[in-house]
C-alpha cells in the first residue's frame, strides 16, 4: 500500500478522489496508507469469496481488469486528464500492460477452469488477482470506482459479513447459503445460469464504474 502511494504526486498522495464530482479531492493525511491497506486486502478477500463455482471469479476479474486499465491509461496522459476533466497521475499508462498480462493469463485459465473444470484458481490466484485489482485502483486513485467496478465481489463479500453477523446475534440466516452465489445454487439456479447471469452483472456495474470518467 505504501509502495503504491509513491506513484502519486505529493500534492495527491494523502488524496482521495470521489467520483462523479468535480475536483473533489479528500485528504486522508497519513490515514491514506491504512485505507490503501484496507482496499488491497478487502478485494484479495472478495474475490478469493467470489471464487466458488467454475468460471465464476475469472471473468468479472479480467472484465474489473481492463476497466481499470482503460482508467489508468486516461489518468496517466494529460490530454485525457485535461478533457475528462480528472487528476493527472504520471505514468500510469503503463499500467495497461500489466492490464494486458492479467487479461491474457485470465483467458488461457478460463479455458481450463470452464465447467467442468480442469484446473482451479485456488486461494493463490484468487488472492493474487483480487490484490492486483485493489492495488490498481489504489495507484490510479479510484479506490472508489473500483467498489462499482467490483459491485459483484462487494456483494459476494457483504453477503458473508451479513450472514455471519445476523447468525450471531440471532441464530438465523439472511441467506439460504453464503457468498450469495451458493444462494441462488439453493434456490435451483443451475451453475452455468449462476456464472452467466453474475457475469452480466459483472460488465454491467464495469460500464457504470467507466462512465463514472465521464458523468462529473
Amino acid at each position: 500500500a505504501y509502495v503504491a502511494t509513491l506513484f502519486h504526486p505529493e500534492a495527491l498522495q494523502h488524496q482521495l478522489a470521489l467520483p462523479v464530482f468535480k475536483d473533489v479531492l479528500l485528504n486522508l493525511g497519513w490515514f491514506f496508507i491504512p485505507f490503501a491497506m484496507i482496499v488491497i486486502v478487502g478485494s484479495a478477500n472478495a474475490v478469493n469469496l467470489t471464487d466458488g463455482l467454475d468460471g465464476l471469479a475469472i471473468m468479472p476479474v479480467m472484465i474489473a481488469s481492463v476497466s481499470l486499465g482503460v482508467i489508468a491509461y486516461a489518468v496517466g496522459r494529460v490530454d485525457f486528464t485535461e478533457y475528462l476533466d480528472v487528476h493527472y497521475v504520471p505514468g500510469t499508462g503503463e499500467i495497461l500492460i500489466f492490464v494486458a498480462g492479467l487479461v491474457g493469463g485470465g483467458l488461457g485459465f478460463l479455458w481450463y477452469n470452464a465447467p467442468p473444470a480442469a484446473v482451479f484458481m485456488g486461494d493463490t490466484g484468487s488472492l493474487a488477482l483480487g490484490g492486483a485489482l485493489g492495488a490498481i485502483a489504489v495507484v490510479t486513485k479510484h479506490e472508489i470506482v473500483l467498489a462499482i467496478i467490483g459491485g459483484l465481489f462487494v456483494v459476494e463479500a457483504l453477503s458473508v459479513i451479513i450472514q455471519v453477523l445476523y447468525f450471531k446475534r440471532t441464530g438465523k440466516r439472511v441467506f439460504l447459503m453464503a457468498p450469495i452465489h451458493h444462494h441462488y445454487e439453493k434456490k435451483g439456479w443451475s451453475e452455468p445460469q449462476i456464472v452467466i447471469r453474475f457475469w452480466i452483472v459483472a460488465l454491467i456495474l464495469a460500464l457504470i464504474g467507466l462512465a463514472t470518467l465521464k458523468v462529473r
